[in-house]
């Protein structure tokens, strides 16, 4: 059963990053009671970056607790909370299992997969590590996004209890390894294009991956 071990929220403020001044809501912080959460996302949860992160179809960022010993081990440090800006920390969960487009009850909210988290330039300032973003590329651990179809609140210990699952059959982890290391597949372009509750940039991106293979 795949469960909420950490429940994260936090507002943007500056970040000193290995002694860069960074504006960022990266930094989130754990909370245990219940938290309301809107179409727009936790209450007390906000991103600095509202071009690249937020917005209905970027809800919930969600990352799993599995992939923690690894990344403690390449880095050789102790992770902080939230150590990828997630809201939801989740145990028993892999991008291989998850598609874009499944439904989960979560507390009393329902949620919908929308799209793989996109590994962004702050996570390299965060660890100081400039191929930060190439190793979440190449595991493939990169976490995904949630969209709310139905507003409630949300707990630390709350399952993911799934309600449908997406007839498609897009994990996360393919959507990855198409964009990222098959851009020339138009078949599997089209797999992913075909998917109707893929969030409106990752449609776009894919769509401008259709024109280049044209």
């Amino acid at each position: 059963m795949m469960i909420v071990e950490s429940l994260n929220v936090g507002l943007p403020k500056k970040e000193i990053f290995h002694g860069k001044e960074v504006q960022t809501g990266m930094c989130k912080q754990p909370v245990s009671g219940p938290v309301s959460l809107g179409f727009l996302g936790f209450e007390g949860n906000g991103v600095a970056d509202t071009k690249s992160h937020g917005g209905p179809d970027k809800a919930v960022c969600v990352y799993s607790i599995d992939h923690y010993p690894y990344w403690e081990q390449v880095l050789g440090i102790s992770l902080p909370a939230a150590p990828f800006g997630e809201n939801l920390s989740i145990s028993n969960l892999h991008e291989d299992n998850i598609c874009i487009g499944d439904i989960f009850q979560v507390g009393t909210a329902l949620l919908q997969v929308s799209q793989p988290r996109q590994p962004c330039k702050t996570l390299l300032a965060r660890y100081g590590r400039d191929d930060m973003i190439k190793l979440m590329v190449k595991t493939g651990y990169t976490g995904f996004y949630f969209r709310v179809l139905k507003e409630g609140s949300v707990k630390k210990g709350d399952a993911l209890i799934e309600k449908k699952k997406d007839s498609q059959g897009v994990t996360i982890s393919f959507a990855n390894r198409i964009y990222h290391h098959e851009r020339r597949n138009l078949e599997a372009i089209e797999k992913v294009l075909a998917v109707e509750s893929l969030s409106e940039s990752w449609r776009y991106s894919f769509l401008e991956l259709r024109e280049k293979c044209l």
